[in-house]
């Protein structure tokens, strides 16, 4: 069993809400979201919010305040074989309320399908949720573009 090792980014001015699914291993080894060098999520939000993007855990905490961006995973703990998705058993999640009673949430994002998918089984809060492609390298069928394309919408 594998158990979730970051607390959660966000403050009282958050608007927007981004759920992954489990942190990968890189990321659980540096204790911080998004940590291995090829996944786009970084570079997919320096761009749609027109900034520049981030290069260390301080400026990515910084980045999201910035931008009233909360961050956390829908999974508190699973089973899992490396990093793989699909390999992902014994789901308990996260308790989002955390997040929700003290920020001022107004839309919540999904960084891919599985984030989604548990998203809509465990959760029903009355704030509008939409799916987002996985900004993880094994997304090989969207390209860097294409994917910022489809994120545009959280800066809109």
């Amino acid at each position: 069993m594998q158990y979730h090792p970051i607390e959660p980014i966000y403050d009282d001015e958050s608007t927007i809400l981004i759920l992954g699914s489990f942190p990968s291993v890189k990321s659980r080894e540096a204790q911080f979201f998004y940590h291995h060098p090829q996944n786009r999520f970084w570079k997919i939000l320096g761009a749609v919010f027109h900034d520049e993007v981030p290069q260390t855990i301080e400026q990515k905490k910084s980045f999201l305040h910035k931008h009233h961006i909360a961050l956390w995973d829908v999974i508190a703990s699973c089973e899992i074989q490396g990093s793989s998705d699909a390999s992902i058993r014994q789901v308990t999640v996260n308790d989002l309320h955390r997040i929700l009673e003290s920020a001022q949430i107004e839309h919540i994002y999904t960084n891919g399908k599985l984030s989604h998918q548990y998203y809509q089984k465990y959760f029903h809060f009355e704030i509008p949720c939409d799916c987002l492609p996985s900004s993880s390298p094994a997304n090989a069928s969207y390209s860097l573009e294409k994917l910022i394309d489809q994120w545009k919408i959280i800066n809109q």
